[in-house]
């Protein structure tokens, strides 16, 4: 199906070129249409579809996956690893001329793999985890749209395809966000998140206007083999644009308000949303416009800066959070800030935030999925505070959770180990005084990582037992779902390791994003760089292990200016509050006053005057003939004096 799109040799500098599609690559359309058309029957069908529709949602997931991984290892055995599919045209208006293609690359295929294997792993758990709920079908409707979404997303050929992609996992995240809209609490975090991704969405979208204005096309290899004729201003308010577009749907600062709040969707939304989908979305938008961001330095600044200024806030507000799962949403923001400062320090540091993302993915679900597990066994606690003591009353999860613990804190042998700190390593090759600045705010989020991350592993599993009294008796979770968690986290212990081995020489094959990023000299030895990693990360355990180790208080206590601000998320939303909402809700209450005073009091105005006008003048249709006879002299009497007047020159 579709037109296979070879280029020729003549191609300008910098275009990719294709290779010849055949057999299931010519199919790659279906890993974005399996689920899509999962979703609407599962949607379209109601009540009908509900004794079975969740195994249709799983089926559909776990055909995807077997299908993206049986087309990896056909584009493997090729020698151009980049196939494109073209299906048909999507937009064809004057001189926009706009396909809806496909793009299977090393890039894509590696997304495939991470969105369809972690998400069906996720979606096999969501079948007990949504067992009690009288939604669940609609649940796997929503569900299997957000994976077709971003499946889309990732394998678009020109940034339009992506953008389709880019909202529908933006609508998809709000239904499952709010999916219990009977809260109040989950309805207004999911219209949280919806408006603050509209921000960034409103980036992308002038950024794609941009690129149609500049260069007339939106097409991948067009505009990366034409970036070198753009202007140095236009490519930094092009990247500038497409940042902020990646910043809102991955969380970063100044938009990673939403993604914290979004805990309020089911245990099961957190993991997909934070492990496998949406927040990576920025992560690739970045990678895949990697000629872009490397043809402007001040632009890498402000990426890498972005990444270093988040990964901090992520820690520092996680330190302070005692909901398991807001603890674990902000090491998603933390470890999200990683990924962000390696694709912003370019060259072969791509390939080491790629490898991050997708060990991230691992351990990430992994916990989100152990916090679910937790949640099942204790009534659908959060607070940490009030667990201690689980590790000898749900085994699995205490063993599955610690191997996801020990990964995103970088122990070796484990996956952190091996995608984090070669990202700490390259922010210190950075060749000025900044390489001192980020190579440290990446080697301190390392040390307070493994103090939050701790804190919150310690609180939950060991200690004292601090339950509540409507807790007897806390259980392991069933089988479907300690089935993915132990897979995720033999994934955490090992993905790290197999990735960092393999995907640098896999990703030479796109532009931009292979080589050793580890041949730059650093400003300290490599050696000395591990070292400090691990003697923090060690340090800052430690120091959790010995301040919680016997349980905290179950109530607030008073806090220092730090804690209290970490408590308050920096106060970043006061600040939005104050700059943002206040500004327009009076903006917004002021154009309601001018609305129906000032437009429709016009309006309303000159009609009562017309009408009591009319009403007044209604008094002089007496029906007397003796009035009308008056009124008519009285007239004749005003216009001859008026002539004499004139005559007599009174009035000249």
């Amino acid at each position: 199906m579709g037109e296979i799109l070879t280029n020729a040799p003549a191609e300008p500098a910098g275009a990719v070129t294709y290779a010849t599609a055949d057999g299931l690559l010519t199919s790659v359309w279906l890993l974005v249409a399996i689920p899509l058309v999962s979703a609407a029957v599962l949607l379209l069908l109601g009540r009908r579809a509900d004794r079975w529709g969740h195994w249709l949602g799983v089926s559909a997931i776990g055909v995807s996956f077997v299908l993206g991984l049986a087309s990896f290892f056909q584009l493997r055995g090729l020698e151009n690893k980049s196939v494109e599919l073209s299906l048909w045209d999507f937009i064809t208006v004057g001189d926009l001329r706009v396909d809806f293609g496909l793009l299977f690359d090393p890039l894509s295929a590696l997304f495939v793999l991470l969105i369809t294997g972690v998400g069906f792993l996720i979606h096999l758990y969501a079948v007990e985890y949504m067992s009690h709920d009288g939604g669940r079908r609609r649940f796997f409707g929503y569900f299997n749209l957000f994976v077709a979404a971003m499946l889309l997303l990732v394998l678009g050929n020109n940034y339009v395809m992506l953008y389709v992609g880019w909202e529908g996992v933006g609508l998809a995240s709000y239904l499952l966000i709010s999916f219990w809209q009977d809260r109040p609490s989950a309805a207004t975090a999911g219209k949280k998140a919806f408006l603050m991704n509209r921000v960034g969405d409103a980036g992308l979208a002038i950024a794609i206007f941009i690129m149609f204005a500049t260069l007339g096309t939106t097409q991948y290899d067009e505009v990366f083999s034409n970036v070198g004729a753009l202007t140095g201003g236009t490519v930094l308010v092009l990247g500038l644009l497409l940042l902020l577009g990646a910043a809102g749907k991955s969380g970063q600062f100044p938009l990673q308000a939403w993604l914290p709040d979004a805990m309020e969707g089911p245990t099961p939304v957190s993991a997909l949303i934070h492990a496998a989908t949406m927040v990576t979305a920025g992560v690739y938008l970045i990678a895949r416009s990697n000629p872009v961001f490397s043809a402007n330095t001040t632009l890498q600044l402000v990426v890498v800066s972005v990444g270093a200024l988040t990964l901090l806030m992520g820690c520092i507000i996680g330190a302070a959070k005692d909901d398991i799962k807001r603890v674990l949403a902000w090491s998603t923001v933390s470890q999200i800030g990683y990924m962000f400062l390696g694709v912003g320090l370019g060259g072969g540091a791509y390939a080491l935030a790629i490898i991050h993302l997708l060990a991230h993915g691992f351990f990430k679900a992994n916990m989100f999925l152990g916090a679910g597990s937790v949640m099942h066994g204790m009534k659908d606690q959060v607070d940490i505070r009030r667990f201690g003591g689980l590790a000898k009353h749900m085994r699995i999860t205490w063993i599955t959770f610690m191997m996801g613990w020990l990964a995103i804190i970088g122990i070796p042998p484990l996956s952190g180990y091996f995608s984090k700190e070669p990202i700490i390593a390259a922010a210190f090759g950075r060749e000025d005084w900044t390489a001192w600045l980020f190579g440290g705010a990446a080697l301190l989020g390392a040390g307070l990582t493994a103090f939050y991350m701790t804190r919150l592993f310690v609180l939950t599993f060991h200690g004292p037992k601090r339950w509540t009294e409507e807790i007897e008796h806390p259980h392991e979770s069933p089988k479907l779902m300690t089935v993915p968690l132990i897979l995720l986290a033999i994934g955490s212990i090992g993905a790290g390791f197999l990735l960092s081995t393999s995907v640098p020489d896999w990703l030479t094959a796109t532009a931009g994003l292979g080589g050793e990023h580890a041949e730059h000299e650093t400003v300290l030895p490599h050696l000395v760089i591990t070292t400090l990693s691990l003697l923090v990360t060690v340090l800052g355990a430690g120091l959790a292990w010995f301040l919680f180790r016997r349980g905290t208080a179950t109530a607030p206590q008073p806090a220092g200016v730090l804690v209290t601000a970490a408590r308050r998320n920096l106060y970043t939303d006061a600040f939005n509050e104050t700059v943002f909402e206040k500004p327009g809700i009076f903006l917004t209450r002021a154009l309601v006053f001018l609305d129906n005073r000032g437009v429709d009091g016009l309006v309303n105005g000159l009609a009562a005057a017309v009408g009591g006008g009319s009403g007044r003048l209604r008094r002089l249709q007496t029906g007397f003939v003796r009035s009308y006879a008056t009124s008519i002299l009285t007239g004749a009497l005003l216009v001859v004096a008026a002539f004499l007047a004139v005559q007599a020159g009174w009035l000249a």
